[in-house]
C-alpha cells in the first residue's frame, strides 16, 4: 500500500512534492533512529512504504517538464 497514490502526485506541483520528499526524509531518519536504538517500532514496514513514496517522488519531479520564467 502506497502512502501517496499515483493519481495524486501527478497531480502535484514541483514545490509540493520537494516539501513531501522533506517530510518523508525527516520520517524515515525518525524511524532509523529508533532501528538504531533497537526500540520496537510500531510498523515495521513502514521503512519501505516511505523509501518507495520518496523515490515515486523523485521519478515523477524529475519527469515532468521544467518551467522556464522570462520566455520571449
Amino acid at each position: 500500500m502506497a502512502l501517496i497514490k499515483k493519481s495524486e502526485l501527478k497531480r502535484m506541483s514541483k514545490e509540493q512534492m520537494e516539501k513531501k520528499i522533506e517530510d518523508l526524509q525527516k520520517d524515515l531518519l525518525k524511524i532509523n533512529s529508533q532501528r538504531a536504538t533497537k526500540t520496537t517500532l510500531e510498523n515495521p514496514g513502514r521503512v519501505k512504504q516511505i523509501r518507495k513514496t520518496i523515490a515515486r517522488l523523485f521519478t515523477i519531479s524529475n519527469q515532468k517538464p521544467t518551467e522556464v520564467k522570462g520566455k520571449t
